[in-house]
């Protein structure tokens, strides 16, 4: 291991450090723009320079392996004039129109400058001029600003796995651009914007619309999908201005998908702000007793069993907690948290979870991906599983629907068929998976929202069973969600009880009431003889066939915990209040209990938080996953011939908010019009 000096302070480094990280190592400060932990090293700006004693000149510390006996230099006179000459290049073209750009305080080429700049410029030429780049609704391009660090094309290339971004011409005459002069077509294109140590690469939807230290800053949980990105809802107000990923190595890293980024404007469109009751057959605005009357009027005297409960896909814990311990107090075992009917039972943790975690994927050495598109699942696992192909030795195999992942990948067939023969060992796949030392497998909702699904599952538990995915300190077998309320609802028993209904059969017109707890995602129109009771934050699916509708708070406007794929609970802050009389889910579950005589046992949410640690022990222990004991799950039975098919047929528009948003909207028809003419990445 090479051990060298940095400023007097001797520091040693694993092999293949580079002169930069020994440096930040020995606790010096190292400016740069265009190095990037997580992208490869391009050494464009360098403004990284150091001076190594014995070299003739100063060299790029981020382009430098660390060597045995260096002595390095960070803060000598020419290393200050070598910084302040590479400054003086890359603002000789710069517009210096900080004023009016929207990365001003937060600009890492404003605050470098100041601290390693001359302060005065000897250029009085003509400034460059670069013509603005359309890469779509979300980016903003302002590319007189661009200093060509490349963080943007090493990030479509290496992270997102598109080739559509880069560098045209040569010399002063060098642009960024897509080549193909399109929208970037990528689910994670917004992090280009974070990356991009200019204004170059701005936020569309937020441009001129706030500046950061104008901003609240709230650190909370995403749940617009099953991932569990960590991020930061900066608020102005009582309003989203914005969604930001926050830095969680095992989870999202420091990225976050496009559409838990850019949905925030949904947050504020088609709100539900006041109680509804319909009368005359049209809903009307009324106060909260009126609303909560009209319930006990309908529940009163009603059997268990004429009573119905589905709770949607964006439900956190403690208002599913609520849900279940209601329905219990009415005697009525039909509660489901499966909107689209996937047969995962609760006997089973292991059994409906990402066991190998989401930052185990890197140890992963072959992976088989059954009935999913990771790509518009969770596009954040997607980049997980291209990190680690993109290191070798990696073969990745799908069954299922045909599409682009991202990273080379065998494709076996489109059915369950495929899956039996690779379960039997007759596949050659079958063999890759025998030979690893850490296989895995991931099964998502497209083979498990079938009417043949517990097959597919028992089919999937013998590829674990046989094929090696399982060891003392292994489990390859994964459940992909899509679903940021599913393992939360499935850990605290959200599923039919002894002679209760699923969804399917609760919504055959056989229950007299029916409460849906965000639940759009079903088919509404089968509800017509019902009494169905909405509680939501948006007027969507679920809300327009409701005859009374209870307002409920959205993600940001609620302390609570959601469980992520891999069964991570994670807890959400609060960014702004809800709307109007629209109140937090489990409060209003706890009051219309009171109304109708059947009061819930806890007044407080750290009372309710400790009867979820009775019900699933590890909700007291927040980001942290819990390994789950293998056991029995799925079940012996025919499969079907018809191919599987992925649950989202479009990424923007996947649940009540994003539908809600003018930003979502525009992406889907932009990125729709890119795929039917056949230049998209999707295929």
């Amino acid at each position: 291991m090479p051990t060298l000096t940095v400023d007097g302070v001797e520091v040693t480094v694993d092999p293949g450090t580079t002169v930069l990280q020994a440096c930040e190592e020995a606790g010096a400060e190292i400016p740069r723009f265009c190095y990037h932990e997580r992208l490869s090293i391009a050494g464009n700006c360098r403004m990284c320079l150091v001076e190594m004693e014995k070299s003739p000149k100063l060299i790029a510390s981020c382009a430098m392996p660390a060597g045995d006996g260096m002595v390095i230099h960070t803060n000598s006179q020419k290393v200050k004039e070598g910084r302040e000459g590479a400054m003086e290049f890359l603002l000789i073209n710069h517009p210096l129109d900080c004023p009016i750009c929207d990365q001003g305080g937060e600009c890492d080429l404003q605050d470098q400058s100041m601290a390693y700049g001359s302060g005065t410029s000897r250029y009085h030429e003509l400034k460059r001029s670069v013509a603005e780049k359309n890469m779509g609704p979300l980016i903003k391009t302002t590319m007189t600003r661009c200093i060509h660090c490349t963080r943007c094309v090493r990030f479509a290339t290496e992270v997102a796995g598109v080739e559509d971004l880069g560098a045209i011409n040569r010399g002063e005459n060098m642009e960024i651009a897509t080549y193909l002069e399109q929208a970037l077509d990528s689910e994670l294109s917004g992090n280009i914007i974070d990356l991009c140590p200019v204004g170059a690469l701005t936020s569309k939807p937020y441009a001129f619309t706030a500046r950061p230290w104008e901003l609240t800053k709230t650190e909370s949980i995403d749940a617009l999908d099953a991932v569990g990105a960590n991020i930061r809802v900066d608020s102005r107000g009582q309003e989203v201005m914005r969604i930001l990923p926050r830095l969680h190595e095992d989870v999202n890293e420091e990225w976050l998908s496009d559409r838990s980024r850019f949905s925030y404007d949904g947050l504020k469109a088609q709100r539900l702000d006041t109680p509804y009751l319909r009368k005359d057959g049209k809903l009307q605005a009324v106060g909260w007793n009126e609303a909560f009357d009209a319930i006990a009027a309908k529940l009163d005297g009603l059997d268990g069993g004429k009573i119905g409960a589905i709770a949607g896909d964006i439900a956190c814990a403690e208002s599913m907690k609520a849900l279940k311990d209601l329905m219990d107090l009415l005697n009525s075992p039909n509660i489901d948290c499966r909107q689209d009917g996937a047969a995962l039972t609760t006997e089973t943790r292991s059994g409906y979870l990402f066991n190998s975690t989401i930052a185990g994927i890197e140890e992963a050495d072959a992976l088989l991906i059954v009935g999913s598109n990771p790509r518009h699942e969770a596009a954040l696992i997607n980049a997980r599983i291209r990190k680690r192909w993109k290191m070798g030795n990696f073969p990745i195999a799908l069954i299922g629907e045909q599409m682009d992942l991202g990273y080379g990948h065998e494709y076996l067939g489109a059915g369950p068929a495929t899956l039996a023969e690779v379960a039997a060992g007759k596949h050659s796949f079958a063999k890759i998976l025998k030979k690893a030392k850490r296989p895995m497998i991931i099964a998502g909702q497209g083979a498990l929202n079938r009417a043949d699904s517990a097959a597919v599952l028992a089919l999937t538990k013998k590829i674990a069973d046989d094929f090696g995915l399982l060891s003392d300190d292994w489990n390859g077998f994964n459940i992909l969600h899509t679903a940021a309320a599913r393992v939360a609802g499935l850990d605290l028993g959200l599923v039919p009880g002894e002679g209760g209904k699923a969804v399917k059969e609760m919504l055959d017109g056989s229950l007299d009431v029916l409460f849906l707890l965000g639940a759009d995602e079903i088919d509404t129109s089968r509800l017509e003889t019902s009494f169905v009771i909405y509680q939501g934050s948006h007027g969507d699916a679920g809300a327009s066939v409701a005859d009374v509708i209870l307002p409920g708070a959205a993600y940001t406007e609620k302390d609570a915990i959601w469980v992520n794929t891999e069964g991570r609970p994670q807890l959400g802050r609060r960014a702004i209040f809800p709307p109007g009389e629209a109140r937090e889910d489990w409060t209003i579950l706890r009051a219309l209990s009171e109304k109708i005589g059947k009061t819930l046992p806890y007044n407080t949410i750290l009372e309710l938080r400790a009867k979820m640690v009775e019900t699933a022990p590890h909700f007291a222990d927040i980001d942290v996953v819990t390994p789950a004991p293998w056991g029995a799950f799925g079940a012996e039975g025919a499969i079907e011939e018809s191919a599987f098919v992925n649950p989202i047929t479009d990424y923007y528009l996947t649940n009540p908010i994003s539908r809600s948003s003018r930003i979502m909207a525009e992406c889907s028809t932009t990125f729709s019009k890119v795929k039917r003419e056949g230049t998209g990445t999707n295929g």
